[in-house]
C-alpha cells in the first residue's frame, strides 16, 4: 500500500506538471518540482537530526516504565475487561496479556514494542481459532480496538510539533485524548452490534462508565471556561499530567529498587536510533508529498473538496489539515510526514498545524495494522474488520475536526 501511495504522488505529480507546461505554458513548474524535491530533502534530514534529543527524552522515560514494571500494573487492571469482550477466549490464557501489553504499550506511545507484542496476541488468538483462514470474533475486537489506537502519551507528535516550533508541543494532549476515546468508543460499539456483545455485562459496564466519566469530566470543566482560558487550562494541565506520570514511572522504578538512570540511558540510546532510522524514511514520504504540492495536485485536491464543503454552508478552516485525516487510515508514516508538511507550511500553531497533530493521534493506521497483523498468522477472510475499523477511523477523524474547533478556532 504504501508502495502505491509514494508512486501515485509521484506519477501524479508529473502528470499535473507536464499538463501546465503543454496546455497552460507554465514553463517554472517543473523547476519548482526540482527545488521542492531537493528542498524536502534537507528537510526531512534537519527534522530527524533535531527529532534525536526528544526522542532520547521520551525513550528513556518509556524504558523506566517499562523496566519497573509500571506496564504490567495496567495489564492486570485492564484484564477482566478482556475477558468479558472475549469470552472465547479462556482466563489466563497467553493471549490475553499479549493483548493488553499491546494496548498499554500503545497507549504510552511505545510504538516499537506495540508491534510485536500485537503480533504476538494475534499468532495467540490463532491457536484458538477453528478456521485458520478466517478472523475469529475476538482477533477482529482486539484488530479494531488496536487501530483505533487510545493514546494516552502520544510522545511521536509532542517531539514533532516541538521540532516545528510550536510555543507549546503538548497543548494537543487534551484533544488529542478526546478524540481517540471517541474513535475506539465508536470502534467498539461497531464491533458489539455485529458481534451481539453484551455492553452492559457488569464488568463491561463499569469500565465503560469509568472511562466515559472521565471525559465527560474533562469535556464540562473545558466548556465552562472562556477560549483564552481554555488554551491555557489544557496547556496547564497537559503539562501537570505528563509530568506527573514521569515522576510516578521514576518512584516507582525506585520502589521496585530498578536503576531508573540506567534504564533511562538504555531509552535514550534506542532513541538515538530511531532517529536515524526514520532518516530514510521521512525522507522518502517528504519528497513526494513536496513534489506532490509542488505540481498543483495537492491544491487541486484541497480546492475540490474546499468547494464541495462551502456548497455545504460550512467553515472550510479545517480543510488544510485533510491532507494527514485522508492519508492516516492506509499510512502511518505517510500521515506523519503530511502532519509535518502542513506544520512547515501554515506553521505549528496554527489551526491547521494543532488539527493535523490532533488527526495524527486520534487513530492508528487500519489498513496497514489490518495487513500486518491479519497477514502474520495467515488470515485470508477479514468479514467485518475492515468495516468497523473505518468506522472507527471516521468517528476519530470526525471528533477531531470539533474538538479542534472548539479548543483552537
Amino acid at each position: 500500500m504504501l508502495n502505491i501511495l509514494w508512486l501515485f504522488f509521484f506519477i501524479s505529480a508529473f502528470i499535473t506538471a507536464l499538463f501546465k507546461l503543454l496546455f497552460l505554458n507554465d514553463l517554472l513548474i517543473f523547476n519548482q518540482i526540482m527545488a521542492a524535491l531537493f528542498a524536502m530533502a534537507k528537510t526531512a534530514f534537519e527534522i530527524s537530526l533535531g527529532l534525536t534529543g526528544v526522542l532520547a527524552l521520551w525513550l528513556g522515560f518509556m524504558r523506566i516504565a517499562e523496566n519497573s514494571g509500571f506496564i504490567l500494573i495496567i495489564t492486570r487492571w485492564l484484564s477482566p475487561l478482556f475477558s468479558k469482550l472475549m469470552p472465547e477466549v479462556p482466563a489466563n490464557h497467553p493471549a490475553l496479556g499479549a493483548m493488553v501489553m499491546n494496548i498499554s504499550a500503545n497507549a504510552l506511545g511505545l510504538d516499537n514494542a506495540a508491534t510485536p507484542l500485537g503480533i504476538k496476541a494475534m499468532q495467540e488468538l490463532q491457536k484458538l481459532n477453528p478456521n485458520k483462514e478466517t478472523a475469529s470474533n475476538a482477533q477482529i475486537l482486539f484488530l479494531v480496538i488496536n487501530t483505533s489506537a487510545v493514546t494516552l502519551f502520544p510522545i511521536t507528535i509532542f517531539t514533532y510539533r516541538a521540532q516545528m516550533g510550536a510555543a507549546q508541543p503538548t497543548d494537543v494532549f487534551i484533544p488529542i485524548l478526546l478524540a481517540t476515546y471517541v474513535s475506539t468508543l465508536a470502534g467498539l460499539l461497531a464491533v458489539a452490534s455485529v458481534q451481539k456483545i453484551n455492553l452492559l455485562d457488569k464488568t463491561i459496564l463499569s469500565y465503560l462508565t469509568g472511562f466515559t466519566g472521565l471525559v465527560a469530566g474533562i469535556v464540562y470543566y473545558f466548556s465552562q471556561l472562556s477560549q483564552p482560558d481554555m488554551l491555557m487550562q489544557s496547556a496547564l494541565l497537559s503539562n501537570l499530567i505528563l509530568f506527573s506520570l514521569i515522576i510516578v514511572f521514576i518512584c516507582h522504578a525506585a520502589y521496585k529498587k530498578v536503576d531508573a538512570y540506567q534504564a533511562f540511558i538504555e531509552g535514550a540510546k534506542e532513541g538515538f536510533q530511531t532517529a536515524i532510522t526514520i532518516i530514510p524514511y521521512l525522507v522518502a514520504m517528504l519528497v513526494a508529498i513536496g513534489v506532490f504540492r509542488a505540481s498543483g495536485c495537492l491544491d487541486l485536491l484541497m480546492d475540490l473538496l474546499r468547494y464541495v464543503v462551502l456548497q455545504a454552508g460550512l467553515d472550510t478552516q479545517f480543510i488544510d489539515a485533510m491532507p494527514t485525516a485522508l492519508m492516516k487510515p492506509f499510512s502511518g508514516s505517510g500521515a506523519r510526514a503530511m502532519m509535518v508538511d502542513t506544520m512547515q507550511t501554515f506553521g505549528a500553531d496554527s489551526f491547521a498545524g494543532r488539527l493535523s497533530s490532533i488527526v495524527q493521534g486520534s487513530t492508528e493506521t487500519t489498513f496497514y495494522v489490518l495487513s500486518v497483523y491479519f497477514g502474520a498468522v495467515g488470515i485470508k477472510n477479514i468479514r467485518h474488520a475492515l468495516a468497523c475499523g473505518i468506522i472507527a477511523d471516521l468517528a476519530g477523524i470526525t471528533a477531531a475536526i470539533f474538538i479542534a474547533y472548539w479548543f483552537f478556532a
